[in-house]
């Protein structure tokens, strides 16, 4: 009898080990947080002077980790002011009131739809510089065209920003439009960013999908 009660028990931890080892099996390692994608809308980027004027005022910066404007001296990735795109990373390029850079930001202009731009495959990444922002300043130089006649700024067609964020996330950007509530119609509402985002949470992570 003692026997068959040892072979029971022994059959019994065998059969324990065996189910403890599938768990372990199950496990897939650290889990990957969901890609964000958000529209924000009026994103106000005010700034004073222009028309011949020197130009100022404070950039309005944004955080792709929250997904929310920010006041923070460290913790933004990309600013705004007027036409004007900063980025948390590289030196000050010497424009009036623009923020101290302290991350590790960059960024690259793509072209194409936004979303059949899935990665960051064969793009080259910049900093501002001491002379130029990483995203070029000028109609059609950068993101948007501005019609002399009519005053009106509006983004170039399948021009994706992507920015790779202070700390190494990877986010892609459509600018849909500069003014207030996306009306073009009245200048004054100018300097209003709408735009489209898709954002990887996931540290060095390249992909949008």
């Amino acid at each position: 009898m003692k026997t068959i009660k040892t072979l029971q028990t022994l059959a019994i931890a065998i059969l324990f080990i065996g189910f403890t080892s599938c768990e372990s099996d199950d496990d897939n390692g650290p889990s990957r947080d969901a890609v964000e994608s958000k529209l924000v809308e009026n994103l106000a980027a005010p700034q004073t002077g222009g028309q011949g004027q020197p130009v100022g005022g404070d950039f309005t910066k944004f955080d792709f980790s929250t997904g929310m404007e920010t006041t923070s001296e460290t913790d933004w990735d990309i600013a705004f002011r007027g036409t004007t795109i900063a980025i948390n990373g590289g030196i000050t390029t010497g424009t009036t009131d623009e923020p101290v850079r302290n991350g590790n930001a960059a960024a690259a202009i793509t072209t194409g739809t936004f979303n059949s731009v899935t990665n960051i495959e064969g793009l080259t990444f910049t900093q501002d510089a001491d002379t130029a922002f990483a995203v070029p300043t000028g109609s059609d130089n950068g993101w948007y065209n501005y019609n002399f006649a009519t005053n009106v700024v509006s983004p170039i067609p399948g021009k994706i920003l992507i920015i790779k964020t202070r700390d190494d996330r990877y986010a892609k950007i459509e600018i849909l439009s500069y003014y207030l509530n996306q009306d073009s119609s009245d200048p004054a509402g100018g300097r209003n960013y709408t735009f489209n985002y898709r954002y990887n949470p996931n540290e060095n992570e390249t992909s949008f999908e």
